[in-house]
């Protein structure tokens, strides 16, 4: 009788625990009382709406054991390829291309961005729109901007702007969901992401990329115009190493140093390095991108760091770059065969 009592007694306090846990409390923190005397007094919020929100969001561990391991720090090159590079994303792909044929060509028109990097970006985000994320964005939100330390200051501005965003576009943000980070819709966009270069491409008066794939497609030409796109010249090219040990050595120490291309062509060239049609005054980046038994070497130019910008990643970067170049090839070859 009094185990069975003790035993009751752990349960429910076991229950209480979880429960407390769950509910995060997040509008009872005092940290996240500053936060919204910040919100009140900088954007001019109701006091009583955003404690409102704030307090049905919900801390979930499960967001900062996902952000704790991207795919991009754990998988070697080749590993995280195959998991984007498949024959069924690249059918897929041509589905949605051909589906939203006359949205694609004008955003390329307007945009200057090609086709196939608008549709390789979106299938690698969402496979085109089939996984768009199942966390609430509030949840993903005040869970990495109160209770994770190492980016918190980043997730608690994008709370901000994915509360501003709500209001501007009058949807409740309690319902709207998204990735463990908080990004959305087709072509995963942060909340500030969103509200600087998302778009009403059908021009129906909103800008909807969680349900829209024509806004999507305008958004995400639109952000890489914004990042400075050009079009005007190779994106990236695959070099080749000298033979010389040493010269590889050098070349070998400046691999993957930065995602800007900032390294005058010509002096690469000079150490030894082969890469042909790209001019020796151009910039670049030189990547190293693992294979099972050795390595390749790529020339990251000016267009393929404004794809970085979507994901500040040299794999997610390749990753769409390929994709994109097989969805024009797999593009080319279907026009033929329908020709």
């Amino acid at each position: 009788m009094r185990v069975s009592l003790v035993v009751g007694t752990l349960l429910v306090a076991i229950a209480l625990l979880v429960y407390s846990t769950a509910r995060a409390d997040y509008a009872d923190r005092e940290d996240v009382r500053v936060y919204v005397d910040a919100l009140v007094a900088d954007h001019g919020f109701e006091r009583a709406w955003v404690e409102d929100v704030l307090g049905k969001a919900r801390r979930q561990q499960s967001i900062i054991d996902a952000i704790s391991r991207p795919a991009e720090k754990v998988l070697k090159w080749h590993e995280y390829r195959r998991i984007f590079i498949e024959d069924r994303r690249i059918e897929r792909g041509l589905e949605f291309w051909n589906e939203h044929r006359q949205a694609l060509e004008r955003a390329e028109a307007e945009y200057g961005v090609p086709a196939h990097y608008i549709v390789a970006i979106i299938g690698v985000e969402t496979r085109y729109g089939r996984i768009l994320g199942g966390y609430r964005v509030l949840d993903a939100l005040a869970t990495l901007g109160f209770d994770y330390e190492p980016r918190a200051k980043f997730f608690r501005k994008e709370l901000t702007e994915f509360l501003l965003l709500s209001q501007e576009e009058r949807r409740d943000p309690t319902e709207l969901k998204g990735s463990y980070a908080g990004a959305m819709g087709y072509g995963q966009f942060i909340p500030s992401s969103y509200r600087s270069y998302a778009v009403d491409f059908d021009g129906d008066g909103q800008r909807d990329i969680w349900s829209n794939p024509v806004d999507a497609i305008g958004s995400v030409a639109n952000y890489f115009k914004r990042h400075g796109w050009r079009g005007d010249s190779a994106v990236i090219e695959l070099a080749s190493m000298p033979a010389d040990d040493e010269a590889r050595k050098q070349l070998d120490a400046l691999a993957n140093q930065s995602l800007k291309p900032e390294m005058p062509v010509g002096q690469l060239r000079e150490l030894g390095l082969f890469v042909a049609d790209v001019p020796n005054e151009a910039r670049a980046a030189l990547f190293r991108m693992e294979q099972p038994e050795t390595s390749e070497y790529w020339l990251g130019l000016h267009d393929f760091y404004v794809i970085s910008r979507y994901n500040h990643s040299r794999m997610y970067a390749l990753v769409v770059y390929q994709l994109g170049q097989l969805l024009a090839a797999s593009q080319g070859s279907a026009r033929l065969e329908a020709s």
